[in-house]
């Protein structure tokens, strides 16, 4: 077996040499790095570095289980992750399929054009844009809710709690959903057109297609992204939580663990509690992603 497995390592090493690069950078940025959770069971100080720093074990994980906010932030980190889960996994694969639908090459290339040009905008000018669009002051959402007397005052629409997860979630949408329906709309142009064909003879019109063909034919790529969204279910978001939650008056519904971590461990300087609450985060994404493979190999669509 492991002669076989050189044989086709030597056959195919044009390809073999492309992998390569990626994983030299895989390895510098991922592996090399991990040594740094042995923070999260020390009293970390600059000075001593690593070896000297003395070890406390479990120390930073009981203070970040009994910190006041621990709740607070698991609270809007699962909600948060929850309602992008629920609007914007499902968003991309109903444009992959209304795109599909579409007969007009041109109109079908436009659409896919302005879906996905969002992707490639940083945060940093997505945030800005989405603030001015809100602003009180010269705000076009403002001004158009005053022109039809839907208002009587500007709505500071950014310091209103209530309002931050739905912006939050609608602007991550938008930016993610174009993109996205790229892969599922390389999953439909493989299903076999003659599936269509014997369908459209047996009388099944376009949406029985959809249902009864394209859905079950794109089923496993669904599973493996819905694998990898479950996995990533504490990953609420950083960027754009820090950029849009920035006022004070947010925190209650925008810390969420990454801000936290970033804000007791950059800013606080208190890197060894950061360290221990980004592993925790870690860990629990770990044992979902775990979770999900199970439960997927079960319809025998899985990871590994």
């Amino acid at each position: 077996m492991q002669k076989s497995s050189w044989h086709r390592f030597i056959q195919q090493w044009e390809i073999q040499l492309m992998v390569i690069p990626g994983i030299i950078l895989l390895f510098i940025f991922s592996y090399i790095p991990m040594y740094g959770v042995l923070m999260g069971f020390q009293d970390y100080n600059i000075f001593e570095g690593f070896f000297r720093s003395p070890w406390v074990g479990m120390k930073h994980y009981e203070a970040f289980f009994h910190a006041p906010e621990f709740w607070r932030i698991m609270r809007n980190t699962l909600s948060i992750s929850l309602l992008k889960l629920l609007f914007g996994f499902p968003a991309p694969i109903i444009l992959a399929l209304m795109l599909n639908e579409v007969r007009s090459m041109m109109f079908k290339r436009v659409i896919q054009t302005i879906s996905y040009l969002p992707f490639f905008i940083s945060w940093a000018i997505v945030s800005g844009f989405v603030i001015n669009l809100l602003a009180v002051e010269n705000g076009n959402v403002n001004y158009f809710l005053s022109s039809f007397d839907l208002i009587d005052d500007p709505i500071n629409f950014l310091s209103i709690p209530e309002y931050f997860w739905t912006i939050l979630v609608s602007v991550n949408v938008w930016k993610e959903i174009g993109f996205a329906s790229i892969i599922y709309l390389a999953a439909i142009a493989g299903i076999d057109p003659h599936l269509y064909e014997a369908a459209s003879m047996d009388g099944a019109n376009r949406f029985k297609q959809v249902y009864l063909i394209t859905i079950p034919c794109i089923m496993p790529v669904i599973i493996i992204f819905l694998i990898l969204a479950i996995g990533g279910i504490l990953n609420a978001g950083f960027e754009d939580i820090l950029l849009l939650g920035k006022n004070p008056v947010l925190r209650g519904v925008s810390d969420v663990i990454d801000t936290y971590v970033y804000r007791v461990g950059i800013i606080n300087s208190r890197y060894s509690y950061a360290t221990a609450a980004g592993l925790f985060k870690a860990v629990v994404s770990i044992g979902l992603l775990t979770l999900a493979n199970l439960w997927a190999r079960r319809s025998g669509n899985s990871l590994w």
